[in-house]
């Protein structure tokens, strides 16, 4: 899977022998704008779901602020979408 997004690419690629229940690998993505990049990675054709993946969770406020919204990458990678309070 790869996203583009401006002058930014992100690049997915499998890792068959990485079982995903077991890793606790995660990255935050960091934007001015959560909502626009979560409406394009739908249009990507990744689905907003709670099970599986790749998978979105839609932003919403977060206690301290900010939006936060996440992608759960092909091998179960979780990549947080957040935007900063104004």
């Amino acid at each position: 899977m790869i996203l583009e997004r401006g002058a930014v690419t992100l690049e997915f690629f499998p890792h068959p022998e990485l079982d995903p229940a077991t890793s606790c690998f995660s990255c935050s993505l960091r934007m001015d704008d959560v909502q626009s990049f979560f409406a394009e990675i739908l249009r990507s054709g990744v689905r907003e779901s709670t099970a599986g993946w790749p998978r979105l969770h839609r932003p919403k406020e977060a206690e301290w602020g900010g939006i936060v919204g996440a992608l759960i990458d092909p091998d179960g990678t979780l990549l947080r979408l957040v935007q900063e309070p104004e």
